[in-house]
């Protein structure tokens, strides 16, 4: 069956780094392109970033452009999310999704 487990969250102070990431199963990882979202409370979930299935191409949500970076190692069935001069704006749950399928969700809380 298909697992995504994400991993990486946790409390940053504003300007902060983190890099998440998201391991997956079930299905043939280097064939499909892979989706970070995030939900903030009592708001609905966003599309963060996008890679292509052999990482070629990547795209962002204009909130996070030029702070956060999409990659992936398709040997560890895994992908990323680094995110840089964080905000306290970017505190949400985040999410790795393939298809219709997500993980849990990882916390990212950025307060001083």
């Amino acid at each position: 069956q298909v697992q995504l487990v994400e991993s990486g969250g946790g409390l940053v102070e504003p300007g902060g780094s983190l890099r998440l990431s998201c391991v997956a199963s079930g299905f043939t990882f280097s064939s499909n392109d892979m989706r970070w979202y995030r939900q903030a409370p009592g708001k609905e979930r966003e599309l963060v970033a996008t890679i292509t299935s052999a990482g070629g191409s990547t795209s962002y949500a204009g909130s996070v452009k030029g702070r956060f970076t999409i990659s992936r190692d398709n040997a560890k069935n895994t992908v990323y999310l680094q995110m840089n001069s964080l905000k306290p704006e970017d505190t949400a749950v985040y999410y790795c999704r393939w298809y219709v399928y997500w993980g849990q969700g990882t916390q990212v809380t950025v307060s001083s």
